[in-house]
């Protein structure tokens, strides 16, 4: 199985050990992840303006780019994911859209290239049970809570990976790991999202309401697959301990080092770059 692959910015420095998991992870599984060649940033931020095409430019380029080597790209950043998805449908629906786009970057994109979340090849293309047969370990004992956040699944009209309100794509993954998949209330809210660098203190808050929602419903780590939200529920947890006395860390996990721990590739996980270590809970599991 091969696939262009668009890691995006923040996979390619801050967040590199989560970019590293899933290289190694797609190699275990026999998965070929190949770069997108001359990938520029995406943007990051989905568009909300409506009437430009400028914040269009540099996911459409990305889109353009692929077009020429494939016709599917897979990201695991729901930030790029988003924004790759949404150029997508501008071109595919607003003709007048994309021709200006496409005489900005000198090109003819239709919109033909699929975007994939990797959890989406995982899901659709290996399938939940064949996966769960490729797997070195099962992580029996491991009581995880998915979390999905906000841009993975909204809008849904235009990503459309799962219900955006009763999701199950994480659980179904935790499932093929072996894991036991915890319900809790928060697991589609807002964290706060990049209003960590202006407003850290509603940031900490959010995060602590989703941590300890968590917690209490029995989960012993959180599986996710934002670097951004990994930052502000792993990182943030120095802030919130400050705030909430008596606060437990919790490891949070993003979903691509788990399922490396499932396939003996932890080395090359990067599970020693968290603020909380999920290196003990695992081997007090015997999982590492």
């Amino acid at each position: 199985m091969r696939y262009l692959y668009y890691p995006g910015c923040t996979l390619r420095t801050k967040a590199n050990a989560l970019d590293d998991s899933t290289l190694a992870s797609a190699a275990a599984l026999g998965i070929e992840l190949e770069e997108l060649p001359s990938w520029v940033c995406c943007g990051s931020v989905p568009p909300l303006v409506t009437d430009t095409v400028m914040t269009l430019l540099a996911p459409i380029r990305n889109l353009a780019n692929a077009e020429k080597r494939g016709n599917k790209l897979v990201t695991t950043c729901p930030f790029c994911y988003n924004t790759l998805k949404r150029g997508n449908g501008v071109v595919r629906e607003d003709l007048d859209k994309r021709n200006k786009i496409n005489s900005f970057i000198e090109d003819n994109y239709t919109g033909s290239v699929k975007v994939m979340h990797f959890l989406e090849v995982l899901r659709d293309e290996v399938g939940f049970v064949v996966l769960a047969r490729k797997i070195k370990q099962r992580l029996k004992g491991l009581s995880a809570a998915p979390y999905y956040g906000c841009l993975l699944l909204r809008p849904f009209n235009v990503v459309g990976l799962d219900n955006p309100e009763n999701p199950s794509i994480l659980e179904g993954f935790l499932n093929s790991l072996g894991c036991k998949a915890i319900d809790f209330p928060y697991r589609t809210e807002c964290c706060g999202s990049y209003q960590a660098i202006s407003e850290n203190d509603m940031v900490v808050e959010r995060s602590h309401a989703i941590l300890a929602s968590a917690i209490r419903n029995g989960a012993e780590a959180i599986v996710l697959s934002c670097p951004l939200c990994h930052f502000n529920l792993d990182q943030g947890q120095r802030d919130i301990r400050k705030r909430y006395r008596g606060f437990t860390e919790i490891p949070i996990l993003y979903f691509s080092q788990l399922l490396g721990v499932a396939l003996e590739v932890c080395e090359r996980c990067g599970l020693n770059q968290h603020y909380v270590d999920p290196t003990p809970l695992l081997r007090s599991k015997k999982l590492i």
